[in-house]
């Protein structure tokens, strides 16, 4: 039978192989990043206004627009885009057995 003090001998053990081949493994993948970044001629300026970027591209100002609602509580006048957790009303509404498309806004 394994003793208590194999049994941690055996941890530290593995800690120490576990943390050796996460350095290892961060070490060749920052190598991997270096060589892509090197190869397409990239910077650290590139990485950081990508995000940036991307987003002023995909609506022209960096900026996202406010979401239409696309279901309406006609007795109270909420709203909810569709987008998130349900409202209070919405959830009880359906417990109640109504369905979703009660509530949904016709388009214009």
């Amino acid at each position: 039978m394994t003793t208590l003090q194999e049994l941690l001998n055996q941890r530290a053990e593995l800690e120490r192989q576990i943390a050796e081949t996460q350095r290892q493994e961060r070490v060749e993948a920052i190598a991997t990043i270096r060589q892509l970044m090197s190869d397409h001629g990239l910077t650290v300026e590139d990485l950081s206004s990508v995000r940036g970027g991307a987003r002023a591209a995909s609506n022209g100002e960096g900026k996202r627009g406010k979401v239409p609602a696309k279901y309406r509580n006609s007795a109270t006048g909420e709203s909810w885009t569709g987008r998130g957790l349900q409202p209070k009303w919405l959830k009880a509404a359906l417990a109640e057995g109504k369905q979703l498309s009660d509530f949904l806004i016709a388009a214009a």
